[in-house]
């Protein structure tokens, strides 16, 4: 077990890796030039299973779920899962220890529940951008490049961008220094609009602040009569921004093929950008069962990569 100083040595040297190269862990091309990208697991896809005390399965198992059952090694965290667990030092080093052990590299935490960092309470605002900077400091730990967050707001079209590219932008300052990333996921509301979400990034003025582009989240509003926002023009707006990209998935067809999105039209969008980093699978479908669904949307990205390969 690190004590605190252990702790707090290991941290400073992880800020030493400069932003620049943080960032590029995002945008390098793994598995050689003929390898488009390469494919990660987000928590998510296993959630229905974490939340079951029956599989007696937790977050410390994810990495190892990830590489023996899928044959994936590199993992993006979801903060519920280990919702108490940011500070803790004995955890995270557990954590790392295993992912060292396996082979599997730490890549995001998607952080929910801290707040709305474009609240139009300045205080209210304040907290949770200071609520996020522990995930900030256990995805360094952890050797993450990034922490997703949500950019929730209220008020008009104009004063919600005001608002989140303040929140965001006071939260990538402090993440900076640290060689962390804070993305953006289409997550509802106006954040599912690809054209707002954009110009928010663009905002913060913060080259840090960046998007995590999701294939299926593009609802700005739900109900009886949803507004949904056209999937590929939205991630065609949030590619430039993109530091990650996250595969959502539902269904599929007898061949395979998710139904709600054409996965090789989204990822030619994905590439054109000149996007080669990590493709995360995030399966949230009830027809097959969460094992399956994974399996499924590896077999499809990995049937298009290959395609894509070859262009």
């Amino acid at each position: 077990m690190t004590n605190r100083r252990q702790f707090l040595q290991y941290s400073a040297a992880a800020a030493a890796t400069s932003l620049t190269a943080s960032s590029l862990l995002a945008q390098e091309r793994p598995g050689g030039q003929d390898a488009p990208f390469k494919i990660s697991l987000a928590e998510w896809s296993l959630h229905r299973s974490l939340r079951d005390a029956s599989k007696g399965i937790s977050n410390l198992d994810f990495p190892r779920l990830a590489k023996e059952e899928f044959g994936i090694d590199a993992v993006e965290y979801v903060n519920q899962f280990f919702k108490d667990k940011a500070q803790d030092e004995a955890y995270l080093t557990d954590l790392k220890g295993r992912c060292d052990d396996l082979g599997v590299k730490s890549l995001l935490i998607m952080c929910d529940g801290e707040g709305n960092l474009g609240d139009p309470d300045n205080n209210a605002r304040t907290r949770a951008v200071e609520n996020h900077y522990k995930w900030v400091d256990a995805a360094k730990f952890l050797g993450c490049h990034s922490i997703r967050v949500n950019a929730a707001s209220r008020g008009s079209y104009e004063e919600q961008m005001k608002l989140a590219s303040d929140g965001l932008r006071r939260l990538s300052e402090y993440a900076k220094p640290k060689g962390l990333n804070v993305l953006v996921e289409n997550h509802g509301g106006l954040s599912s609009n690809g054209a707002w979400l954009a110009a928010t990034i663009e905002k913060t003025q913060m080259d840090n602040c960046g998007t995590l582009p999701d294939f299926g989240n593009f609802y700005v509003t739900r109900g009886k009569t949803p507004e949904m926002y056209d999937r590929y023009k939205g991630v065609e707006e949030l590619m430039p921004y993109a530091k990650a990209v996250s595969a959502k998935s539902h269904d599929f067809d007898a061949d395979g093929n998710e139904i709600h999105t054409d996965y090789e039209k989204m990822m030619r969008i994905v590439l054109d950008h000149g996007y080669h980093g990590y493709v995360g699978i995030e399966y949230e479908g009830s027809k097959d069962s969460e094992y399956d669904g994974i399996k499924k949307t590896k077999t499809l990205l990995e049937r298009v990569a290959a395609k894509l390969a070859k262009a």
